[in-house]
């Protein structure tokens, strides 16, 4: 088995902790193998997607961070049918219908999945797009 060496801040180390006692995780390594595994399915699962889907995707960000992802959200525009936002606490969830192609969706979920201020992005793929 290879190993890995990550740079971790002290916040995200102590929540990750946190969770390996919460889960029942023996280590570390087991957690983040468990997480990159999860990762690797939910990338192979969009990059299996063909023709058109429909999808949502729920997302959260800090409520400061509205505006640039706001700008983010515009380039996809023509994909994202329904929004609907709220806010909890100092945190905003953003949950958006999407109509596009297999190639857009990965676009989008790529394009905030990599985006710093969001916090989480989940797309599940409802059925195919008309």
């Amino acid at each position: 088995m290879a190993i890995l060496s990550i740079s971790i801040d002290d916040e995200t180390l102590k929540r990750l902790n946190s969770i390996q006692h919460i889960l029942g995780f023996k280590s570390r390594s087991k957690l983040l193998r468990n997480a990159v595994l999860d990762a690797l399915k939910e990338y192979e699962k969009l990059e299996s997607l063909t023709g058109n889907v429909q999808s949502v995707f729920v997302l959260t960000y800090k409520k400061r961070e509205k505006g640039h992802v706001s700008d983010l959200l515009h380039k996809f525009e023509s994909s994202i049918q329904a929004e609907m936002h709220q806010h909890s606490g100092d945190t905003c969830i953003d949950m958006l219908g999407v109509n596009a192609s297999a190639e857009s969706t990965r676009r989008l979920f790529g394009t905030l999945k990599k985006c710093k201020c969001v916090f989480a992005v989940n797309c599940t793929v409802v059925g195919r797009a008309k």
